[in-house]
C-alpha cells in the first residue's frame, strides 16, 4: 500500500465562552470551531511496529519530547488497541503550525492520525466510539476529526454540526510566545470563581456580514487572562484590527495565536505580508466551509 497523507488543519475558536471547572477538572465550554485549509500533515506507511518522526519548521519545538508522549503516537496506540490488531505504521508528522499556540495543533495531528490509520489498517470504528477514543486523548480531538465547522459544548465531547460558512479567509499570527493551556485556565478560574453557564450567541449565517456580526456578539473568555501572562497579545490584536478589510479579530483558544477574518483573499495576504515583515509567524488560508 502506498503512503497515506492526511492534513491536520489549524483549529480556530471563532468564539470561546467558558464556564466553571467540572469535577473532572475540565471546563464547560460553548464554542464554534472552524478549520483552515492549511496546517500540519500526517503521512503513514505500513510497517511492522509503530514509529514516529517529526519534521518541518516547528519540529524543533518537539525535539525534547519522547515519541511515545506525542499525541500522534498515543492516538495510534489507542486505535490499535480499540481495533484489536497488531499492525504497525511508520508515521511522519510535518509540523508547520507553532506549538502551544491555541490552534489545536496537537489535537488536529491526533485526529489526522486516526483518520489516516483507519485507512491504512482497513478498520472502521463506529463514530461514537471514535469520538470517545478521541476525547480520551484530548478535549479538542473529537471536534478535529471532521475538519468542518462545529458547535462544541461540554468540555469538547458534545458536538453538533454548524452551518457551512460563506467564503472567508483567515489570517493567523503568533507573537512568538508559547502559551501552555493550564496557566491560562488557572488565571481564569482565579478571576471568575463562579462564571455563568456558557451559551452560544445567535448566528444567522449566510454572508460575511453575518460573520462580522457574530464576532461582535461573542468573545474569547481566555483572552484577558492570556494577555496578563503575555502582554504582546494585546498589541498584536490592536494591530490586526487595523488591517484593511478585517471582519473581526481575536485570540484563538488559550493563545497565543491570534486571528483576523477577511472576505477578500488579497486583503488577507497583504496583512500576512505585513506581519511576516515584522518577523512574526503568519499564515493566510481559506476557512474550510464544511
Amino acid at each position: 500500500m502506498t503512503a497515506i497523507c492526511e492534513r491536520a488543519p489549524a483549529k480556530i475558536n471563532l468564539y470561546l465562552h467558558v464556564g466553571g471547572a467540572r469535577e473532572d477538572g475540565l471546563h464547560d465550554l460553548a464554542s464554534l470551531f472552524v478549520f483552515t485549509e492549511h496546517g500540519d500533515d500526517i503521512i503513514v506507511e505500513p510497517d511492522d511496529d509503530l514509529s514516529l518522526s517529526i519534521e518541518g519548521p516547528f519540529a524543533g519545538a518537539l525535539s525534547g519530547e519522547a515519541s511515545s508522549d506525542n499525541l500522534v503516537f498515543r492516538a495510534a496506540q489507542a486505535l490499535r488497541q480499540k481495533a484489536g490488531i497488531g499492525a504497525g505504521a511508520n508515521m511522519r508528522l510535518v509540523k508547520n503550525l507553532p506549538v502551544a499556540a491555541g490552534v489545536g495543533g496537537g489535537s488536529a495531528d491526533a485526529a489526522a492520525a486516526l483518520r489516516a490509520l483507519e485507512k491504512l489498517w482497513g478498520v472502521t470504528t463506529p463514530a461514537e466510539d471514535l469520538r470517545a477514543l478521541a476525547f480520551d486523548l484530548g478535549a479538542d480531538v473529537p471536534a478535529c476529526l471532521a475538519r468542518a465547522p462545529v458547535f462544541v459544548d461540554g468540555a469538547g465531547e458534545q458536538l453538533s454540526p454548524a452551518p457551512a460558512l460563506p467564503p472567508v479567509w483567515v489570517l493567523l499570527v503568533n507573537p512568538g510566545v508559547e502559551m501552555p493551556t493550564g496557566p491560562v485556565f488557572q488565571r481564569f478560574d482565579a478571576e471568575h470563581p463562579a462564571p455563568p453557564a456558557p451559551t452560544h450567541p445567535r448566528f444567522a449565517n449566510g454572508t460575511t456580514g453575518d460573520i462580522a456580526a457574530l464576532m461582535r456578539a461573542s468573545r474569547n473568555d481566555l483572552e484577558a487572562p492570556a494577555q496578563e501572562i503575555a502582554p504582546a497579545i494585546s498589541g498584536l490584536l490592536q494591530s490586526m484590527r487595523k488591517q484593511q478589510g478585517v471582519l473581526g479579530a481575536r485570540m484563538s483558544g488559550s493563545g497565543a495565536t491570534c486571528f483576523a477574518l477577511f472576505a477578500d483573499s488579497d486583503q488577507a495576504n497583504a496583512a500576512r505580508e505585513h506581519f511576516a515583515a515584522l518577523n512574526l509567524w503568519a499564515m493566510a488560508s481559506p476557512i474550510a466551509s464544511g
